[in-house]
């Protein structure tokens, strides 16, 4: 994929999240069930923006050579985010998802020929990370608006 393709996906899907983020009434985005793990909106979005950070330092290794493929538990690093995370205030977590994004954008924009390592972590914590996610936001969305 090329680069403006993948920024631009990676740009529709963060607007589609926050379009659906903004409808919501601060109770609703700190409400959990999201996910049956208890999730709320804000742990969604607390989750994205740590994936988004680590896509960022990830660019940034492989813009610098000092990238190396490894094991990523991606079940511990979900755990750590959300217990690290709770107790944080949405407008914070929301700042901390947006300087994660940009900076990640901003890594990937360097590279300017992204190895198929950056390909798989910008999709990775972008467009394919919002899709797996949209859905369940849609619903969880349409469930507190109607509710």
């Amino acid at each position: 994929m090329r680069l403006t393709e993948v920024l631009a996906a990676e740009d529709t899907g963060w607007s589609e999240m926050h379009a659906l983020i903004d409808r919501l009434t601060p109770d609703q985005i700190a409400r959990p069930g999201y996910y049956r793990e208890g999730w709320s909106v804000k742990d969604l979005l607390a989750h994205v923006g740590t994936w988004l950070a680590e896509a960022g330092m990830m660019l940034e290794r492989i813009a610098a050579g000092t990238y190396r493929r490894g094991d990523l538990d991606v079940d511990a690093v979900n755990e750590r985010t959300l217990d690290a995370l709770r107790d944080i205030a949405f407008p914070v977590v929301s700042a901390q998802a947006s300087a994660a994004r940009t900076r990640m954008r901003h890594a990937l924009v360097e590279l300017r020929e992204p190895s198929a390592d950056a390909t798989w972590w910008i999709r990775k914590a972008g467009p394919d990370h919002y899709a797996e996610h949209l859905p369940r936001l849609r619903e969880w969305v349409d469930e507190l608006r109607s509710g």
